[in-house]
């Protein structure tokens, strides 16, 4: 027991302010919370129906599949559909659950605007990673083999790589957040492939944009500590209050 009790407090400090805002919002609006999310389950459902009918694979693969041999402006007109095409040889209960889990929480914590932003900055910066690294080749510095260009890249895996990373900093889960990063990492040594790659490059994605508010509010908190005590380099106005007799106050703003 005296063993678990400091687990727990480490607990409490890591997703406890995170759970807290889970919850609260679940149990004030319920599914009014994740609008998007739902949305979003709904469309990766029906497009994993759509592309296993007979008649369905064709389009589905024309307005959302994206390979690093596609002109760059057909790929990045396909880029925001392709986010929510399940790939083909994983099971699509697996992307239904990250876009659930991630993207939920993510609206619920980031809000809805900075989830898509983040969602659609982490999907495109693994594309063109992979139409680089095709370029640079198998023996350049983070190159690939030809036959990736080839690979059809849809699912939403790194928009839900990038999420975690988003939410973890934004909560300060630190350490959930470093296991994410390590876990990726992993990946890649164990089975380097394009999908591993680019799930490196949404956590480089995801990093970068936490740190643009970040040093904003660090330049702000500078800003102020070098303008408190003195403004406009004036020195500090004394206020005199005089009382007759003996009792003589004297007051400092």
């Amino acid at each position: 027991m005296r063993r678990m009790r400091p687990l727990g407090r480490a607990a409490r400090r890591e997703w406890g302010p995170l759970w807290a805002a889970v919850r609260t919002a679940v149990a004030t609006e319920r599914l009014r919370a994740v609008p998007m999310t739902l949305a979003a389950v709904c469309l990766t459902a029906l497009l994993q129906m759509v592309q296993n009918s007979s008649w369905g694979y064709g389009p589905v693969q024309a307005l959302g599949a994206v390979r690093a041999e596609d002109p760059l402006p057909a790929a990045l007109l396909r880029t925001p559909l392709s986010l929510f095409v399940p790939a083909l040889d994983l099971p699509v209960w697996g992307a239904l659950a990250q876009v659930l889990l991630v993207f939920g929480t993510a609206e619920i914590c980031l809000g809805r605007w900075r989830t898509l932003l983040i969602a659609y900055v982490a999907t495109p910066a693994g594309t063109l990673y992979a139409r680089i690294g095709v370029a640079v080749g198998p023996d350049g510095f983070l190159g690939l083999p030809g036959s990736d260009a080839r690979v059809v890249d849809t699912g939403p895996s790194a928009a839900v790589v990038a999420l975690a990373v988003c939410v973890c900093f934004a909560h300060r889960a630190w350490f959930t957040g470093g296991l994410v990063v390590v876990a990726m990492v992993v990946e890649v040594a164990v089975k380097d492939n394009l999908a591993g790659r680019e799930h490196l490059v949404a956590v480089a994605a995801a990093l970068a944009l936490c740190a643009v508010p970040a040093l904003r509010a660090g330049r702000c908190r500078q800003g102020l500590e070098v303008g408190a005590g003195t403004r406009s380099g004036a020195p500090p106005i004394r206020s005199w209050n005089l009382r007759r007799g003996p009792a003589q106050r004297t007051s400092w703003w």
